[in-house]
């Protein structure tokens, strides 16, 4: 697979109009390859988070956000199982609880910021500050509203740090969440994904894309601009991420750093049999 992947890039200063982006859009792939590519992806996954992991001056944010039944859960079950667990964690943000409230929006974000050789995945994030808050009138219209150029100044800061930050916004259409949203029902192992309040948030879907539009347009910056992913077919959304998220390790250019230990010494040392 090898996509334009710049079309799916929202350049920071661009207008978004979320109506005219095909959800269902899966370039010129044929499903039948999208197994073997996905694999081939993962494989470069896995070497370049091992050059990641040794280097240990730069990590990896990935933040996944979308509507209810979007497939943040599926993208992480189907793409990141390429990196090792050891260094990688996913955090899933719900509702803040009491210490959470207590403090600044961002202070739950920032402790689960990925450390240096870490890779992050946010299952939901600091964009739900400026999101469901504003759907729900949680706060002030003069509160949130601020929020955009705190998370601007938020993730610029992250950057200058070595954190690496790419976004996607899984894109998927009305039509599309309400077939998932019935399978759910339909399919007892799925009951437990079940929220009363998914179906109740669908009745607010125009003031979401009005809301996810804001955010896109005033979010997309140089050092962390969003991926919008055409994601009612799955499988070319997990194809389509992993390759993004290739490419911008390898950008990143890990290098493994150069043993503190006298190789030398300790290969002299040892050239009987360990015992």
């Amino acid at each position: 697979m090898s996509q334009e992947i710049s079309k799916f890039l929202v350049e920071p200063g661009t207008k978004v109009n979320l109506k005219k982006i095909d959800t269902n859009y899966n370039g010129d792939i044929k499903k039948e390859n999208s197994k073997i590519e996905l694999e081939r992806f993962h494989l470069k996954m896995s070497k370049l988070q091992y050059k990641l992991h040794a280097e240990k001056k730069q990590s990896l944010l990935i933040i996944l956000q979308a509507m209810d039944a979007g497939g943040k859960d599926g993208t992480i079950r189907d793409v990141m199982h390429g990196f090792n667990p050891q260094g990688c964690k996913v955090t899933s943000f719900r509702s803040p609880n009491v210490e959470e409230i207590n403090h600044d929006f961002l202070w739950r974000i920032h402790k689960s910021v990925p450390a240096k050789g870490e890779i992050g995945i946010f299952n939901r994030s600091h964009y739900g500050d400026v999101l469901i808050v504003r759907i729900h009138n949680m706060v002030p219209a003069r509160q949130w509203s601020k929020r955009f150029e705190h998370i601007n100044n938020f993730e610029k800061m992250l950057t200058d740090e070595g954190v690496k930050i790419l976004k996607f916004y899984l894109h998927i259409s009305k039509e599309e969440q309400k077939k998932r949203l019935e399978k759910r029902l339909d399919d007892p192992t799925k009951h437990w994904k079940i929220d009363e309040a998914d179906f109740k948030e669908r009745k607010h879907w125009n003031k979401y894309m009005k809301a996810y539009r804001e955010v896109l347009e005033k979010c997309s910056t140089p050092w962390a601009p969003w991926h919008i992913i055409p994601a009612d077919t799955k499988w070319y959304r997990n194809l389509l991420v992993a390759q993004i998220i290739t490419k911008t390790i390898e950008e990143m250019n890990p290098k493994i750093s150069k043993s503190i230990a006298n190789i030398t010494k300790i290969r002299n040392e040892n050239q009987t049999k360990i015992t």
